[in-house]
């Protein structure tokens, strides 16, 4: 059963229209990948399930609710967890902490207020063994106390899958992880995305540029091209489709 389903999803921006009847869903558990050309749509998707965008057409429903329906401020107590192509960590705190900051997502109590010890205490020890948890199944438990400003740009990626999956995610939305990385790196981080979501039982909604990671990692691929759906299906089966050649390199269908 399909843990996510996107259905005739439209965007428009003035004239501009970013995504034009997009549909397909994701069963539970499932690596999907988002590609496509530069501007093709994905990361519009990509803020339309977390609710940054505002759709113009279509419906979104996870696990059965209505996404759409849903303030953008509750989307992480729905399970649902995002990483951004730009790097998003407080590079003044240290690891720790900025995991902890995906950890707080699901809390009781904001992370400055667990964090000047107010009422919350006990849950702030929780938060920090699962943190440290976290970044042990990792292998950065060795640099919880180091400030993110120090540390090279692959482990700051990593960091941030860790935050984002501190939060506990159902589903998680990872938007070009490969992104500046070196191949040895890709591969790791990619072993790394593949054992873990596994592990943990999560869905993974990927948007990724880095083909040879799409097709290593990836169950399900969707090709997408000017805002549209242009191809859908396994690796193997994209990586042969007419469309998604010509939308690559330009050639006739």
């Amino acid at each position: 059963m399909p843990i996510l389903e996107v259905d005739d999803i439209g965007v428009r921006f003035g004239g501009v229209r970013a995504l034009d009847g997009l549909s397909f869903d994701v069963d539970k558990g499932q690596i999907c990948a988002l590609i496509g050309p530069n501007g093709a749509g994905k990361t519009t998707l990509f803020n339309v399930v977390s609710r940054l965008y505002k759709p113009t057409t279509g419906t979104v429903v996870f696990d059965g609710t209505d996404l759409l329906s849903v303030p953008a401020d509750q989307i992480a107590d729905l399970g649902i967890a995002r990483t951004f192509q730009n790097l998003a960590l407080v590079q003044g705190l240290s690891v720790l902490d900025n995991v902890k900051v995906g950890s707080h997502a699901r809390s009781h109590g904001g992370f400055w207020s667990c964090a000047l010890y107010f009422p919350q205490r006990a849950e702030e020890k929780r938060i920090t063994a699962e943190a440290m948890e976290m970044l042990e199944r990792i292998g950065l438990a060795d640099l919880a106390d180091h400030p993110c400003s120090a540390l090279p740009f692959g482990t700051l990626k990593r960091i941030e899958l860790a935050r984002a999956l501190a939060s506990e995610p159902r589903l998680l939305m990872l938007d070009e992880p490969a992104s500046g990385l070196t191949h040895q790196e890709v591969d790791e981080l990619g072993d790394l995305i593949r054992t873990t979501t596994a592990d943990l039982g999560i869905t993974v909604l990927l948007v990724e540029h880095h083909m040879a990671m799409v097709m290593s990692l990836s169950e399900k691929v969707v090709v997408m091209d000017l805002g549209s759906k242009i191809a859908e299906g396994t690796p193997a089966e994209v990586r042969d489709d007419p469309m998604v050649i010509s939308a690559y390199l330009g050639a006739p269908a």
